[in-house]
């Protein structure tokens, strides 16, 4: 393990030159997975998180931001030592030409994890692999179709229409039949294409609501200080605005003593 600390490392800041042509390759490889792995500022996760019930929205946050300690920090890096600690990657420069080989003729993805698995337990692992990334996909499919379906309601909240629900289930599965056909790069990049447009716009999105979001965790941190065990949230006091839900919600905890 403390080698392959040190291979990290040395390969992310060029302390070793045969690595250090990389660093910007290593960089927009690791930001663009890694927006995969927890979708952090790329505006997906407030779908599942708004239907959440909980008593403050600071709390709902906070669970939010440890799952991006879980997903990134743990699972993917955890992941990176299997595949490091036994030597089954490649690395390629920027020129093309193979600076390591460790899995020949196995291009980098899937592939790996399921080599160093099956190092570890013959006969076992690249089959444990395949059955975890097939729920891996289905529950996104899932993940994805709900907050597709969440924006076309709400956007079409007045027309009261089913037929764009439907039109939205049938191109979900024609993307679904169309990526298992073609190959896995045309699938990466529109996806990365798709998550580039979704992240600058909620960049915006961010900046715009960054006011309330900080009123509300200052008023969660406040009670948490005062000694409530589970802060309450009132939106007017704060001066926030257009919170709707949380007025009622807030009436209703006074009416309920």
């Amino acid at each position: 393990m403390p080698e392959v600390v040190g291979l990290i490392l040395s390969s992310a800041f060029g302390l070793d030159a045969g690595f250090g042509a990389m660093i910007g390759l290593a960089i927009q490889w690791g930001v663009k997975r890694g927006v995969y792995s927890n979708e952090a500022g790329q505006g997906t996760g407030p779908h599942a998180a708004a239907a959440a019930e909980v008593p403050h929205p600071a709390a709902q946050g906070l669970v939010q931001a440890f799952s991006v300690y879980v997903d990134t920090l743990f699972v993917c890096s955890a992941t990176a030592f299997m595949v490091l600690i036994t030597g089954t990657y490649n690395v390629t420069g920027p020129d093309g030409a193979q600076v390591f080989t460790g899995l020949a003729n196995i291009s980098a993805g899937t592939g790996f994890t399921q080599a160093a698995m099956e190092q570890v337990l013959p006969g076992f692992g690249s089959m444990f692999v395949a059955v975890a990334l097939f729920f891996f996909a289905f529950t996104t499919v899932l993940a994805y179709y709900y907050i597709a379906e969440t924006n076309v309601a709400y956007l079409t909240r007045n027309l009261r229409s089913e037929a764009l629900i439907f039109v939205l289930r049938v191109a979900l599965i024609a993307s679904a039949l169309y990526g298992c056909v073609r190959t896995s790069d045309l699938a990466w990049g529109l996806g990365d294409i798709g998550v580039g447009l979704m992240a600058w716009l909620n960049i915006v999105a961010i900046l715009v609501l960054q006011k309330p979001a900080l009123l509300a965790l200052k008023d969660y941190e406040a009670q948490q200080a005062q000694g409530r065990l589970e802060p309450q949230f009132d939106p007017r006091p704060l001066g926030i605005e257009n919170a709707e839900l949380w007025v009622k919600i807030a009436d209703r905890r006074k009416r309920e003593g």
